[in-house]
């Protein structure tokens, strides 16, 4: 399950995440992303409306992946410690019973465990739009190599975030082929109870010999999520084997 938090949220997130690298874990949040040379190089205009902004992936990126692949002009990517953070969540639970402003801290170790890993994969990168004018994120998962298909891993990414307070509908599953790579993406719908609201998601997985990766893009709300569409679309298009 990912959380996507409001000013509440927020709070609790702060508290779980207050010792940990990882950063930005919210679509409303306001990492100190860091950017290698290569994913802040000059834009140009892409066919579909996002502009370029470089690459990541490679060996000295922001982010060394599985794949690379092109992200839009401004945006800021940073690599996620998914080890040392879960790492500092462990800390929090041994350290007693309240953690920062009063809070449990094992709920806070809850709410950082679920921020870096969903279903299959785990939290490796994530892309900030804020710097290009948006409010999210594109986000990089992945998991371990094994017998799994990707339109079974995105399937299992997806329903692990459904639980009593969230639940997905409205799948569409389509296959995609981006240079020698086909994969599976998949557009949805994320409904919080709490929050009383529902939002498109996109999401798209592919596997690799070093295992799965999937890309997430959230939002702030629809019409965030709908701006930030042709970064998805060129990353999707651009995706290769590292």
């Amino acid at each position: 399950m990912q959380v996507r938090v409001g000013t509440a949220g927020r709070v609790v997130a702060s508290a779980a995440l207050g010792a940990m690298v990882l950063t930005g874990c919210s679509d409303t949040a306001e990492p100190d992303a860091k950017v290698s040379p290569t994913a802040s190089a000059g834009a140009s205009q892409d066919a579909a409306g996002a502009g370029r902004g470089g690459s990541i992936g490679a060996a000295g990126s922001a982010c060394e992946l599985p794949v690379t692949f092109d992200i839009a002009a401004h945006w800021e990517a940073e690599a996620i410690d998914a080890a040392g953070a879960e790492a500092a969540a462990d800390e929090l639970k041994d350290d007693g019973a309240e953690g920062q402003d009063g809070l449990d801290k094992d709920l806070a170790a809850e709410i950082a465990a679920s921020l870096l890993r969903q279903g299959p994969v785990v939290a490796a990168c994530e892309v900030d739009a804020k710097p290009a004018g948006n409010i999210g994120f594109l986000r990089v998962f992945t998991g371990e190599p094994g017998a799994d298909d990707a339109r079974t891993v995105l399937e299992a990414f997806v329903t692990a975030e459904e639980s009593d307070e969230v639940s997905i509908g409205k799948q569409d599953y389509r296959t995609f082929r981006s240079g020698d790579l086909t994969g599976v993406e998949v557009s949805y719908l994320r409904t919080s109870e709490i929050l009383e609201e529902t939002k498109q998601q996109h999401a798209l997985a592919v596997t690799t010999a070093d295992g799965p990766v999937v890309l997430h893009l959230g939002g702030l709300d629809d019409e965030e999520h709908k701006a930030m569409l042709p970064a998805f679309e060129l990353a999707k298009r651009t995706l290769r084997i590292s």
